[in-house]
This record gives structure tokens, sequence and C-alpha cells, in this order.
């Protein structure tokens, strides 16, 4: 599947080169023949396009690398970094069409435009959406940001190529010079397409909240086994497009044993595998009390809490009536500090329940 994948990615980014070059080329005609300035920074756009699916590829190749010894779970990040030094040629190549543009504006020089370059700029528009829309439903079709991120681009290259027709034909027709004004208007595009670019990319790196799809159908899965209380802290961690590994923990009554709980973890990490592609690399276990004095307890503590606006959600509940223990999770907003939350809530229930000894873990919000 990652072969395929990988082909996928190559082919369309060869596509990609191929087409934005011989648009650079004919598009750096055009400019150079006519003197326009918007033409010649479209042409640099579609050169920083061809250069970006040069970078794609070598990513797709990089990341479809095997696992080693340093690096067990793949190499499948690499592709954020290709990414990363897409966008950063795409802020770059902005930044100096900016530059050249308001150059333009400060020393302006005459504009003529013939028939083919008009022909030539106009079909430079419909081959951007074509291409456009090309590689971003293959990068949908095989989850790569950096096919996606360009064919985005492209969609947005195909509508500032379709400004700068319109400015060349109003100069033709109606004598009025606006190229160097429209290159400015292309560089904040490119400009505010980079760093969007950045942004995306920088968060995948970083890390970022499990996708709510991905999260509710793990799960849905795990909760629908009879005697699973409920699923808790979830980490799916991303090692790549295709390659996710997760850790859970599950709420099981009190009365299970060793074997029980085992057959049943590994049943729900077998599920969770092939019904969503997910690898459970932890499935960790909270016992919950059975007895009735125990229930009456968690259903008052559980009020006691949620009565908080930064309390989300209480889990992991057990009672210990031999060594005077209450424990549980606490999931909070990130309004409060962890240490305060705990805190606060230790000394609610030491007043409500004396002689026993609240402890406490505050988890993070990280699927919810």
């Amino acid at each position: 599947m990652q072969d395929n994948r990988e082909r996928i990615i190559v082919r369309t980014s060869i596509v990609g080169i191929v087409t934005n070059v011989l648009l650079a080329v004919f598009k750096a005609g055009v400019g150079l023949v006519s003197n326009s300035i918007a033409v010649v920074l479209d042409a640099v756009n579609n050169l920083s396009d061809a250069l970006s699916s040069v970078i794609t590829i070598f990513g797709a190749k990089i990341a479809n690398k095997k696992p080693d010894k340093n690096h067990p779970l793949g190499h499948g990040r690499v592709e954020y970094l290709s990414a990363l030094i897409v966008a950063a040629i795409v802020l770059y190549a902005g930044l100096t069409s900016l530059i050249e543009s308001v150059k333009k504006i400060i020393n302006p020089g005459a504009v003529n435009y013939s028939t083919v370059s008009l022909i030539i700029i106009a079909v430079a528009v419909v081959t951007k959406i074509v291409l456009g829309r090309y590689v971003k439903s293959k990068g949908e079709q095989v989850n790569s940001g950096a096919l996606v991120a360009s064919g985005t681009d492209a969609l947005s290259d195909a509508a500032l190529s379709f400004a700068v027709l319109v400015t060349a034909l109003l100069y033709t027709f109606k004598g009025i010079s606006l190229e160097a004004y429209v290159g400015v208007i292309i560089s904040g595009f490119i400009i505010k397409a980079g760093i969007e670019m950045i942004s995306d990319t920088v968060a995948d790196i970083l890390g970022k909240r499990a996708e709510p799809e991905v999260a509710r159908k793990i799960k849905d899965i795990i909760v629908e086994e009879p005697d699973v209380r409920g699923a808790y802290d979830l980490f799916v961690h991303d090692y790549g497009p295709g390659k996710a590994y997760a850790s859970v923990h599950v709420e099981l009554p009190d009365t299970y044993n060793v074997e029980q709980v085992d057959v049943l973890t590994r049943k729900l990490a077998d599920r969770v595998f092939r019904e969503t592609g997910v690898i459970m690399t932890g499935i960790g276990v909270y016992s919950h009390s059975t007895d009735a004095e125990a229930v009456a307890i968690e259903r008052e503590v559980k009020e006691l809490v949620m009565a908080h606006e930064w309390a989300l959600n209480v889990h992991g509940f057990h009672i210990d009536n031999e060594k005077k223990i209450i424990r549980f999770d606490v999931v909070t907003n990130f309004d409060i500090k962890h240490g305060e939350a705990i805190h606060i809530l230790s000394e609610e229930i030491k007043e409500k329940y004396p002689g026993y000894n609240p402890v406490i873990i505050a988890d993070i919000d990280v699927t919810d």
C-alpha cells in the first residue's frame, strides 16, 4: 500500500514538474518580450512550483524507506520536513516578487502585449485550474499534505494568472497600466500561501490533536465491548501519513483477572488496526469498583468535580476501603493548571469524606 502511495505521489509530482516548467518557459518569454513584471513573476511562481514538486518526490522516496535500527518507526515524518522546505520556497518566491513589483512601481516601463501573448496567458489559466484539481485530488486520495498544498497553490496560481490576463487586456484595449500593482497583489497571495503552509506543517511536526473522526472511531470500537465502561487518555502519535500509533486506557470492572484483560486488549488492538489502520502500542486498564457503596460515592464525587467549569471528565474511579484511598483521573480544560485543579479537588473531597485520602491525576484534553 505504501509503495502504491509513493508511486502516485511521484507520478503526480512529475506531471506537476513538466507542466510548471513548460508554463514557466512560455510565461517568461511573454513577460520578457512584453516587458511585463506581472507575467515574469507569474513565471517565477511556476518555477517555484516545479521545484516544490521535485522536493515532494525526494520527500516521498525517503519517507517510504523501511524502518531501521536508528529509526524503528520509519521515516514518515520526512514528508513534513519536505513540506516545510516547499513552504519556505513559496515564501521566498513571494518576498522576491514583492520587492521586484515595488521596484517596477517606482520605475515603471512601457509594456506591449501581443495577441499570442494574451492567448498563452489564457491557456495558462485553464492549465493551472486542471493541474490544481488533479494534484489536489491525488493528494487527498493518498493523504499527502505536500500534494494537497501544491494543488491548492496551483488553484491560487490560476486565479492570479487570471488577474494578470485581465491586467493585460485592460492595458491592450484601454491603455490602463496596472501590471506592477497586480504584481504586488500576486506577491501578497504567494506570501500568504507560504505562511499558511509553514504554519500547518509546523503544527504537524509539533504534534496536534488527533483527527476527530479517527479518535471517535477508535473509542467507538473499544466501548462496543460489553464490559468496557469507557475509553480514556487516547493518544495518537503521528509518524507520517498512514503511519499512526496510539495508546489508550480502558475502564473495566475490578472483578476482571489478568487473563481476561489480556484476551480483551489483544482483541481490541486487532480490531482497531483492521478498521482504522492505527497500531495500538499500549492499552492500559483502570479498575472500576463494583460494590454498592463505592458506586454511590463515585456518583457523589463526580457531581462534586463536574460542578467546576474547568472539569471535563472523570474516569478511572476506584475506592480502596481498606487503605481509605479514593483515586480517579480528571480531564481539565486549559483554563486551569493541573496542580491547582488537584489541590482544589483534594481539599473538597477530604472535607466531604473525612478519613479518605484522594489520589487524583489530572489528564490533558487531547481528543475530546
